[in-house]
């Protein structure tokens, strides 16, 4: 009779590795997919933010008889500040004025395409347009005096528009 190997418990080097190797996998695809998650996260926050703006606007218009803001820093107190909570971008203050924390409101006299990626300059800024609607793609189309476009840029690409 030959002689026998005594019967061993446990695993054996290949199925240790293909394990390792398995799970290496699935944790390099948890941290790609993890920051496309974030960025649109923090988009959705953004259009939330921008149609909490645009409500904003419509209220501070039934307020003043059709009119719109001529003074966006105070109607931006007024109107948003003033209900309790932040009304700031996710990430927070811009990288080129790290006080700044609230949105501002920049015109956009001239209705021109926003295009360009996301960067530090677009963070926490809305654009808007008095006397433009939202039309594709993120630009805007002439319309009514009463009409005023807001948009803004998004982390994961784009604009997003929203309009009174």
């Amino acid at each position: 009779m030959g002689i026998r190997q005594k019967d061993k418990k446990g695993f054996t080097i290949i199925e240790v590795v293909l394990v390792l190797a398995i799970a290496g996998l699935i944790f390099m695809m948890v941290f790609i997919a993890l920051p496309a998650l974030q960025k649109s996260q923090k988009d959705t926050q953004r259009k939330n933010d921008l149609s909490r703006a645009q409500t904003a606007v419509v209220q501070y218009a039934s307020n003043n008889r059709g009119s719109l803001p001529t003074n966006w820093s105070t109607f931006e107190t007024q109107y948003l500040a003033a209900q309790g909570d932040s009304f700031i971008d996710p990430l927070g203050a811009s990288s080129s004025a790290p006080t700044e924390t609230m949105y501002v409101f920049k015109a956009d006299a001239l209705g021109s395409e926003l295009t360009g990626p996301f960067n530090s300059d677009h963070q926490n800024v809305i654009y808007y347009t008095v006397g433009y609607t939202c039309g594709e793609g993120g630009k805007v189309e002439k319309s009514g005096t009463r009409k005023v476009a807001l948009r803004m840029y998004l982390e994961g690409g784009g604009v997003t528009c929203q309009n009174n």
